[in-house]
């Protein structure tokens, strides 16, 4: 005989089996409620239930016997019966209340919204389901809070929430892009044109905190109308205690922010984007702090929403970091910007026959030439990716590797302005600098100027305030940095770019055409010596001795002789620049990061 005893103590509730009943091992004999909970007591042999010892409604204490079965070999009958069982567990069956859960998951998918998905269709755009997916590595994606829906049960029912409010505008939560943790997200423009809603707000919160805590980088996909005005759930009045835009201001400095834009995006949406580090917009990007609706309101006229911040004005005004020509360059584009910001292990890398780079910049030294093309041929191929090349034309400002290592590349560029630093290039190049710093990643500089831009004109737009900038953020990197000098190093123009001074960087070297001094050297002659030209009464004659006074000032100022008084630390044959940079890369490797380095990254 075997007893069956109660676990626990606990009222009888169901005794599930009469005397004399054949019963299989496991097979339900009794269940005992302690707590509130319900405990299924199990046969522990097959055999035949010789005795029960207990009534529904017992008190029972733990060890008290239940039941006591006569032991028996199984026979095929037992088998039989077992097979037919309702208590048997089928695997291919799934569960009433899991149904329920995968069954609201589902809803929410592209696949259950034909008609959205023709929407977006029909504008030649993808779906936010689609964007996500196609940044991250197949098969890493979890969502977060996607059977949320719209704050509107006071005035829609909830199966028309669940319709039509799928995750609440938002798609959210962790992937994997090229191997590493990346926190993807994207409004979707087919609920409720995009809008900023109570719950998504909420799910912005939950996912900024979470990159907060793991430093996860952040791929925003930002299309969509701003604050959404038809919640009705909540006590509240004007929401502007949303915590959305605290957070997410906070993470800037923290992991690398990307804002990824197709189609309308303005007020509470443009402000996301914004924020963040770079912005890559498609062909088809309206980008405005106010869209139509906000602009009429505040009596400001009656405009269409493609009046308003078009792809080709937000270039030219330096919003736009990156423009594109759809979604998937987008994507394409994003996931290689975040190449830059995950220190790879170095693997193959190519670059271009060095000695290219003997011809680059002409002989004659008032010839203009290209700069990119020097930028191309100095860092491993394909490895350039140029920010915000629409705007601040004087200056160049690139993502880069040398021998698969990372680095950052400011460059002025001699074919505007003949490579002057004016109030546009100045800011581009100072808050790349701080980019660049605040993840680590080393700078390059390529000098080519004659100084900053003056002029009253220039003035006239802060300049004093603007170009300084280089100088306040150049000598508080603590990244490693270096100077080429190409030709012109001129006045405080090329100490900025120099992190304030030539002795700033671990290394400030020369092309054979380098050529310095404190300010153009035409204009330092003319300055310097007017009393001795002003004497000369022949114009000729005059002519002559301005151009012999040139010359000794460039045979004063030249590379060689800037070397030979220590003022730069060589000059270099520059097929060996490579050397230089990877000398420094490799002398002042960057230790790894936790939390911030700089409070944040200045928006423009």
């Amino acid at each position: 005989m075997t007893p069956v005893t109660s676990p626990l103590q606990g009222t009888v509730v169901s005794v599930d089996v009469q005397e004399g009943d054949r019963v299989r091992t496991g097979q339900q004999l009794v269940v005992v409620e302690s707590m509130k909970m319900e405990h299924v007591v199990s046969a522990t042999v097959a055999g035949v239930v010789e005795r029960i010892d207990v009534s529904v409604g017992d008190t029972v204490m733990q060890g008290d016997p239940l039941v006591v079965i006569a032991a028996a070999d199984s026979d095929e009958h037992d088998a039989e019966r077992d097979a037919a069982s309702p208590a048997t567990t089928n695997a291919g069956s799934v569960r009433t209340d899991l149904v329920e859960v995968m069954e609201r998951h589902d809803v929410v998918l592209d696949h259950r919204r034909p008609e959205a998905v023709a929407r977006r269709r029909a504008t030649q755009q993808r779906t936010a389901r689609e964007n996500v997916a196609d940044l991250v590595d197949d098969g890493t994606f979890v969502e977060y809070a996607p059977l949320i829906v719209a704050a509107q049960r006071y005035r829609r029912s909830l199966e028309e929430l669940i319709a039509r409010t799928p995750a609440d505008g938002l798609v959210g939560g962790i992937g994997k892009v090229a191997g590493h943790s990346v926190i993807a997200m994207s409004y979707d423009y087919t609920v409720l044109a995009g809008t900023q809603g109570v719950w998504n707000h909420h799910k912005k919160d939950r996912l900024f905190e979470l990159a907060e805590r793991q430093q996860l980088p952040i791929v925003f996909f930002t299309e969509g109308g701003g604050g959404r005005p038809g919640d009705t759930d909540g006590a509240g009045v004007a929401y502007l205690d949303c915590l959305a835009f605290n957070y997410f201001a906070r993470l800037s400095g923290l992991v690398p922010l990307v804002g990824i834009n197709s189609g309308y995006c303005f007020a509470g949406n443009a402000a996301i984007l914004g924020c963040c580090d770079v912005i890559i917009a498609t062909a088809n990007s309206n980008i405005g702090m106010g869209g139509p609706a906000m602009i009429e309101g505040g009596g400001l006229g009656v405009y269409e929403p493609t009046d308003i911040g078009a792809i080709d004005v937000q270039v030219a005004n330096g919003v736009v970091d990156i423009a594109v020509e759809d979604e998937a360059a987008a994507v394409a584009v994003a996931k290689r910007y975040l190449s830059y910001f995950e220190e790879p292990s170095r693997g193959a890398w190519e670059c271009a026959d060095q000695a290219i780079l003997r011809g680059l910049v002409p002989e004659n030294r008032v010839r203009a030439y290209d700069v990119r093309e020097v930028v191309d041929v100095l860092f491993d191929s394909g490895s350039v990716l140029e920010l915000r090349r629409g705007w601040g034309e004087g200056m160049i400002t690139a993502l880069a590797r040398v021998e698969g290592r990372r680095v950052g590349v400011v460059a002025n560029n001699p074919a505007y302005l003949g490579g002057a630093i004016d109030v546009d290039g100045a800011d581009k190049a100072a808050r790349f600098i701080q980019l660049c710093d605040a993840f680590d990643v080393p700078i390059v500089f390529l000098c080519d100027t004659p100084g900053f831009m003056v002029g009253p004109e220039h003035e006239a737009l802060g300049a004093v305030r603007h170009v300084t900038r280089m100088f306040v953020t150049g000598a508080n990197v603590t990244v490693p940095f270096g100077t080429i000098v190409l030709r012109k190093g001129y006045g405080l123009g090329a100490q900025a770019m120099a992190g304030g001074s030539f002795k700033a960087p671990l290394f400030c070297v020369a092309w054979p055409t380098g050529e310095f001094g404190g300010m153009n050297l035409e204009g330092a002659v003319r300055l310097g010596q007017r009393r001795e030209l002003e004497a000369i009464e022949d114009p000729e004659e005059r002519e002559r001795a301005f151009r012999a006074m040139v010359d000794r000032m460039y045979e004063h100022g030249n590379a060689i002789n800037m070397a030979s008084h220590l003022e730069i630390d060589d000059v270099i044959d520059p097929a060996d620049s490579r050397r230089w940079i990877t000398t420094m890369l490799e002398s002042a490797p960057v230790s790894p990061r936790r939390g911030k380095k700089r409070p944040n990254i200045d928006t423009w």
